[in-house]
């Protein structure tokens, strides 16, 4: 189950998921961040072996390692986000710290959202 959370931690880079889960899910993924900050064969061998996903060990050497390369630990954030209502259990957002902003428009898409159509005009204004 860590494995299958981990793996979902780094490709979504925020899950959701119960408040005990989520401070177990540190112990685990922490570790594979740090492991991914210095690529070498024998550390790539050993995040496939504890990962079993190829393509999120080459993102985590590829793109997270050197995101994280200055930072000495504390690669996650845990926030309490309420309690489940089926069985009222704690539940937490769980989210790699410096994550690029995905929210903001690129150049292109403001210029997309001034040509937009036109109104129509009413027929009002078409006689006159």
């Amino acid at each position: 189950m860590l494995r299958n959370m981990t793996v979902s931690l780094l490709r979504h880079e925020e899950i959701k998921t119960t408040l005990p889960k989520a401070k177990e899910l540190r112990r685990v993924a922490e570790p594979m961040i740090t492991l991914g900050k210095k690529p070498s064969l024998a550390n790539r061998r050993l995040a496939f072996d504890r990962l079993r996903d190829r393509g999120i060990v080459s993102k985590l050497f590829d793109d997270l390692g050197p995101r994280y390369a200055k930072r000495n630990g504390g690669y996650l954030r845990i926030l309490k986000m309420g309690f489940r209502k089926g069985d009222n259990a704690p539940l937490a957002l769980v989210t790699l710290l410096d994550r690029p902003d995905t929210a903001a428009p690129a150049a292109g898409d403001e210029e997309a959202k001034g040509s937009k159509k036109r109104p129509k005009k009413t027929e009002e204004a078409s006689a006159s």
